[in-house]
């Protein structure tokens, strides 16, 4: 694992709920990115709310045009979702469809990015649902999941109130999941 000096990662997800699981967790991962020399933008809460996507309408709240703007930019992605019924919320499958705008573009969607995926619900059932559903998603973007996605039992305790985990495997496994997007990003601008 070397430096990540000069690669750009944008984390997208959480709640509208200050310190969400989900929001927390993307924020650990930017963090742990951070550290590493990697330039981060993270869009969660606030940053999420915009109006139902609208194919062609050509307008998009100044949230979304900051985060299509950073996703383009970015050399690696973490998604982050609390699941909702067995699914990602509507709110983080709102703001992936304002990726519609990248269709066009000559690296279209998240073509060639590493995306870490990561699961977060109030038990074990919907945390794996709603990582396939990421997973999916993901891949009809045309990014690569990463080989490892988290999923995150929020039913126990996963951070502190400075956001630093509480739990060994929690980090252990929210560390290897962004260092994955790391060193695949690190490959591909080598390459």
């Amino acid at each position: 694992m070397g430096t990540a000096a000069g690669l750009r990662i944008v984390g997208v997800g959480g709640t509208l709920r200050p310190r969400s699981s989900s929001g927390t967790a993307m924020l650990y991962c930017l963090d742990h990115a951070r550290r590493q020399g990697a330039e981060v933008a993270a869009f969660t809460g606030p940053d999420l709310v915009a109006p139902l996507y609208d194919p062609g309408a050509g307008e998009m709240s100044d949230g979304m045009a900051r985060m299509i703007a950073a996703l383009r930019a970015a050399d690696g992605i973490i998604l982050a979702s609390p699941g909702y019924h067995g699914g990602i919320s509507g709110t983080i499958k709102n703001a992936l469809d304002y990726t519609e705008e990248m269709a066009g573009d000559a690296r279209c969607y998240f073509d060639g990015r590493a995306v870490g995926c990561i699961a977060t619900a109030a038990g074990w059932q919907a945390t794996g649902a709603t990582l396939n559903a990421l997973r999916g998603i993901v891949h009809a973007l045309r990014g690569w999941p990463t080989p490892l996605g988290v999923m995150l039992n929020s039913s126990e305790p996963l951070f502190d109130e400075a956001g630093s985990c509480v739990a060994a495997q929690t980090e252990a496994s929210l560390a290897a999941m962004t260092d994955q997007v790391l060193d695949f990003a690190r490959m591909r601008r080598a390459a």
